[in-house]
């Protein structure tokens, strides 16, 4: 089996959505223009999809307030830190910014509605 999609449940599918293709890079595959405002985002590979949504039949987590490593959306980088620098003037929150011992940069950032992003160089790729 492949993956297909990751969904996400947000309190502003329409305006997170807009967010993640003008800043993340990703493609609207698939787009519902009415409630629950459900849109398939695919990154660059066109392989790998998120589907964000805001359905209030479903919980809508406080990503704000859960730890990054507790759930977070990792993106391979080719320069962490202007990535970094690109998504904090456009709204991003800085939470943390390592070197690995094996040379991989990890840049941890939170989106503007709380969602940890993960901006991954690493020292040998894992894909």
């Amino acid at each position: 089996m492949k993956f297909e999609h990751f969904a996400l449940n947000v309190s502003d599918a329409p305006a997170a959505a807009i967010w993640y293709e003008e800043h993340l890079g990703l493609k609207v595959v698939k787009k519902m223009t009415e409630s629950p405002f459900m849109t398939f985002l695919a990154d660059d590979s066109g392989t790998v999809m998120i589907e964000i949504y805001s359905n209030p039949k479903g919980e809508t987590l406080d990503f704000a307030a859960l730890h990054p490593l507790a759930v977070h959306l990792a993106l391979v980088s080719e320069d962490p830190n202007a990535d970094r620098d690109r998504l904090v003037n456009a709204g991003a929150k800085v939470i943390s910014d390592d070197i690995l011992p094996d040379g991989s940069h990890l840049v941890m950032v939170k989106d503007p509605w709380g969602l940890a992003l993960q901006l991954c160089k690493r020292a040998v790729p894992m894909i």
